[in-house]
């Protein structure tokens, strides 16, 4: 390859790379071409970008961006392909939901909103990360449940004061 074809491939991977907030680098060595078109799909389907790339090719490419991905550079090793999304969780569910059917991929590293989680230990960690629309749900329903007792107190309470007040009045 080229130099001119390596740094119009660095530049594509970088340019991923500052588009997602959340990169997954997998290990896809053993799959077969039925195995990985099945992966593929599965990732076009929930918005997920998968691209197998050379490792030091995406290490030059993550050198080039502002974000600090050097804790990722000990895993990038072997065969790699990079899995980026909007939504932090969904490459691990990927992963997890592939790995029914076949132990591979394995995730090698992943960064997460500025956050580093490496080895494939990690993946259950990742699989229930909630997202930022799920929190803050969490955090509405946590905040209204107190105010919902009280109305609810004040409503039950109110029926039976009035019942209370009616027996009185009738004796």
């Amino acid at each position: 390859m080229r130099k001119e074809e390596k740094t119009k491939i660095i530049d594509e991977i970088a340019a991923l790379l500052s588009s997602y907030d959340n990169v997954y680098v997998a290990d896809l060595t053993g799959l077969t071409v039925e195995k990985s078109n099945n992966l593929r799909r599965l990732c076009f389907r929930k918005g997920v970008k998968l691209k197998v790339v050379k490792n030091t090719l995406l290490i030059k490419a993550m050198e080039q961006l502002d974000t600090d991905y050097s804790e990722m550079y000990p895993a990038l090793h072997g065969n790699s392909a990079i899995m980026l999304s909007e939504i932090g969780n969904v490459p691990a569910k990927i992963i997890k939901d592939f790995r029914t059917k076949s132990p591979i991929p394995a995730l090698k590293v992943a960064f997460i909103d500025k956050s580093i989680y490496l080895g494939d230990n990690q993946l259950d960690v990742l699989y229930h990360l909630k997202t930022k629309e799920e929190l803050v749900g969490d955090i509405i329903g946590l905040l209204q449940s107190p105010a919902r007792n009280v109305i609810s107190a004040l409503q039950s309470g109110g029926g039976k004061l009035a019942g209370i007040v009616k027996t009185l009045s009738e004796k």
